[in-house]
Order: C-alpha cells, then sequence, then structure tokens
C-alpha cells in the first residue's frame, strides 16, 4: 500500500471549526443524491452480550430492516435490527451458542473473524449455511489460552459475501485481557462504509466497481456520521476498532493525542507501541489506547493507493478518488476539556508473543495470487491460477505442522489475505525481514510484491478457507480450501 501525499496540519483549533466539518464528514457523495445524511450525534455502541459463568446465549436474526444510518432511516441489512450488530465480550475458556435466523432472501451463515476455534461441524464452519426462512445453530468452543484482543462476526456464504457484509451485516467480538487493563473508558468502534440511494436502500454496485473492490459513499463509526466523542485531559481511553469495510482500507490518524497500539488483530505486542498512523487492510483490527490532550481533534482515514485493475479500471480507489481531500476522509471529533483527570495507572506486563522465526519449518508452500480476463468480459481471481471450488481440497497440511508460506502478488493491486482459525506471523516483507514477532489474521500482500508467513496448525483439524478480504475478490474465486487432519 503507497499512501497518497498529503497535508500534517490535521488538528483543529476548536469547536467552531469542527462543527463546520460536520456535513462533509465520512462523506463522498455524489451531486443529486435524495438521500440527505447528517451527522454530529453522540458516539453511540451497539449493545453488549457479555458471557457468564463460562457461557453466552446469542440470537442473531439477519434481516433487512429499518435502522438508523448516518443520522436517517434507511432499508439495509440487520443483525437483531441495527448495524452494527450486538457487541459480544467473551473470555478464555468459553462456550458460546448462536442462534442464526435466517430473514433475509438468500441462503447466508457466520464467520467468527480471527477466533482460534474449530471449523468442524456447527463451530465456525463456512462452507454450511442457512436458507431462508430456517434456522441454524452455533456452538464454539473457545481454548483455555485463548488470545485476548478484538475480534468480529459477518456473513462468509460464498458469492454473497460483499453483498451482505456491505448492506450491513457485521458486530464486533471482544475476548478479554486476564488482567484489565485501567482506562476510563472503553469504546468499540466499528468501521464500515455504504452507499445509499435516494430513498434510502442500498446503492446497485457496478461490475467494475466489484472488480477493483467497492467502497461506499458513506463512511460510518458504528453506522454514524462524523460521531462526537468527549473526555477530560490526562484520560486513558482504550478504542477497539475493526475495519468491516468491503474494500476500503484505512489509514487513521488523531493528531493532537496520544496513541499507543496494544496489538493488530489477535496479535498482542508485550509492549504498547507509540504511533501517530494505525493502517489497517480490510478485516485488519486494532486496540488501541488514546490519551487525552485538550484541544478539539479530528479521527481521520486517509487517502490510501491500493491499486488498480489495468487500464480499464482507470484509477485504484473503486471510482470514490478526487471525493476527498489531502487531509483524508473525517471518521469522528474527538472534544478534550475540563479539569485534568488523575494520571492513568500503570499498564499490567504483557507475555511475550510467541516467535516462530527459530522454529524448525514442517513444510514450505508459496500461494500465487492472479488476476485476469476470465471467461465472457469479468475478470478472474484467483490462487495458484484456480478459482475457489468448494468441492476441491487445495492444500492439505497436517496436524500440528509449522509452514511458511510464500504469499506472491504477481497482480496490479494489493490483496489483504485472510486464513481462518490459526493467525500467521509476518516473517518477511518487500522491504525486508520483520524484526519482532508480528501476529495477524489479515496480512496485507502488496502489488506485485511477496511476503514470507509463519503458521502453526495447532489446537483443531478440519477444512476451512482462505481468501482476500476484498470481499468483491473472495465472492469472484479468488479463495482456497484447506484442510487439516
Amino acid at each position: 500500500m503507497r499512501p497518497v501525499r498529503r497535508r500534517t496540519a490535521l488538528i483543529l483549533g476548536g469547536a467552531g471549526t469542527a462543527a463546520a466539518l460536520t456535513g462533509a464528514a465520512g462523506l463522498l457523495w455524489g451531486a443529486g443524491s435524495g438521500y440527505q445524511p447528517t451527522g454530529g450525534q453522540v458516539l453511540s455502541e451497539p449493545e453488549v452480550l457479555r458471557s457468564s459463568n463460562g457461557s453466552l446465549r446469542v440470537r442473531l436474526r439477519a434481516s433487512q430492516a429499518q435502522a438508523r444510518i448516518a443520522g436517517t432511516n434507511a432499508t439495509v441489512l440487520t443483525y437483531n435490527g441495527s448495524v452494527p450488530g450486538p457487541t459480544m465480550f467473551l473470555r478464555p475458556g468459553d462456550r458460546v451458542n448462536v442462534t442464526l435466523e435466517n430473514g433475509l432472501q438468500n441462503p447466508t451463515n457466520v464467520h467468527v473473524h480471527g477466533l482460534h476455534v474449530s471449523p468442524q461441524g456447527n463451530s465456525d464452519n463456512v462452507l454450511l449455511s442457512a436458507d431462508p426462512g430456517t434456522s441454524f445453530e452455533y456452538e464454539y468452543r473457545l481454548p483455555a489460552d485463548h488470545p485476548p484482543g478484538v475480534y468480529w462476526y459477518h456473513p462468509h456464504h460464498h458469492g454473497m459475501v460483499a453483498d451482505q457484509v456491505f448492506g450491513g451485516l457485521y458486530g464486533a467480538i471482544i475476548v478479554e485481557d486476564p488482567h484489565p487493563v485501567p482506562v476510563a473508558r472503553d469504546r468499540v468502534m466499528v468501521i464500515s462504509d455504504i452507499s445509499l440511494n435516494s430513498d434510502g436502500k442500498v446503492a446497485a454496485v457496478s461490475a467494475m466497481e466489484k472488480m477493483m473492490g467497492r467502497e461506499g459513499s458513506l463512511v460510518l463509526v458504528n453506522g454514524q456520521l462524523n460521531p462526537q466523542l468527549s473526555a477530560k485531559p490526562a484520560e486513558r481511553e482504550r478504542w477497539r476498532i475493526i475495519n468491516a469495510c468491503t474494500a476500503r482500507y484505512l489509514n487513521l490518524r488523531l493528531d493532537g493525542q496520544r496513541l499507543q497500539l496494544l496489538g493488530l488483530d489477535s496479535g498482542r505486542y508485550q509492549n504498547p507501541r507509540d504511533v501517530e498512523e494505525v493502517l489497517l487492510a480490510p478485516g485488519n483490527r486494532a486496540d488501541l489506547l488514546v490519551t487525552a490532550a485538550p484541544g478539539t481533534a479530528v479521527l481521520r482515514t486517509l487517502p490510501v493507493d491500493r491499486g488498480s485493475a489495468g487500464s480499464m479500471m482507470g484509477s485504484g480507489t473503486g471510482g470514490q478518488q478526487g471525493r476527498t481531500d489531502a487531509n483524508g476522509t473525517v471518521l469522528a471529533t474527538y472534544a478534550v476539556s475540563g479539569e485534568p483527570a488523575l494520571s492513568a495507572q500503570p499498564l499490567p506486563a504483557q507475555p511475550a508473543p510467541r516467535d516462530l522465526r527459530s522454529a524448525a519449518v514442517t513444510a514450505r508452500r508459496e500461494l500465487t495470487f492472479s488476476m485476469g480476463m476470465g471467461m465472457g468480459s469479468g475478470m478472474s481471481f484467483t490462487f495458484n491460477g484456480k478459482p475457489f471450488d468448494p468441492a476441491r481440497v487445495d492444500t492439505t497440511v497436517p496436524a500440528g505442522a509449522l509452514e511458511e508460506w510464500l504469499l506472491t502478488n504477481t497482480s496490479p493491486m494489493d490483496h489483504p489475505f485472510h486464513l481462518h482459525v490459526w493467525p500467521m506471523q509476518i516473517i518477511e516483507t518487500a522491504s525486508g525481514p520483520v524484526s519482532g514477532p508480528e501476529w495477524q489474521d489479515v496480512v496485507n500482500v502488496p502489488a506485485r510484491s511477496s511476503v514470507r508467513v509463519r503458521i502453526a496448525f495447532d489446537d483443531f483439524t478440519g477444512k476451512t478457507v482462505y481468501h482476500c478480504h476484498i470481499l468483491d475478490h473472495e465472492d469472484s474465486g479468488m479463495m482456497g480450501l484447506i484442510e487439516s487432519r
């Protein structure tokens, strides 16, 4: 990924300036639209469902419904009537039972993205689905040593994933720390994008947008346009941020505030890292500490050049390039005022992350990502020259193996690579070897380059998938079936 050049003065001097931005925040809107989004409300968060005594029972009804999107009623896809769906707070060792009720017109299912749970039976089995008007009972058992972190859930029925996620079906999962991190408040922030037509329904997506990976006209936080957040000076907050966009990369900044990154995806650093920007490919998550400084700041996503599909596609932003300025798109406004709070308590010590760099590798493989002209007028998206076939196992690994994979992207676009069940340690990128343990379950592979990862196939056997997390590309065939046995 290559950030577009930008100006660096992003901090706003006062609430009046911030209010002047409210109408355009998070908005990449075409002229002539009849839908009138509004922003500036106080940040709201989804319903919280918390496990108790080692278990949680959840009912998720997927349906088309009226929901508040950017401050206005819209007809979208929802879990339990809201966008995002409820947030599940879990603990290692929990048993989670989810009843999925399908009120949609098409089949659907649920993938618990990033959780290290079995892919078999009625656990995280994306090869199963519920037909319209039916329900399905999932049961997930988290290992006792499951990593704390930020996870999420969304549909994964092949061929319909992009439409269902873009339409509003997603929600957060938080696996809590064994020792709480002392903060003034904990915020869950699901960032998504969507396009709505003049009557508030999800807009149709063109073939070209699908080829590129669609990017919505509205960029939202918990379904809101430029929500308002407030804090006192010196307060430390925890922001758990999920990139639930179907194709949009997020390059996040909050200038004027101290940012410390606890980790990405399920990976947790031994010590927090001071950062100025956080880059999230689609599907990535960030666990972020924000220490408040006086003033009004803006959370933005800066423009990201993720490549293009060639001359037939033009620019590399799915038709949205040029609709934001060099400062990017406003996501939320953070107002800090009042009497300073007491200094935050020290952070609890974190264990050293697992490091596979010196471990014995049992096998090495290469996956090649390709794009090209397919049959007819469409483009093909493949791994090792083959589009996804649910009847074909593409990769077989022995249970307990420790493998090194070379992810080679021959295409002119970045592709975020996601492997279900087992996280990946990034060993080497185009810039060279990675200096310390970096664990992610979505790893960006830039255009015409390679990334080397190692994977420990621990604990579970069964079939699952790996795929590009630009969801239109996944639906178009850039997915493979893997079996551990």
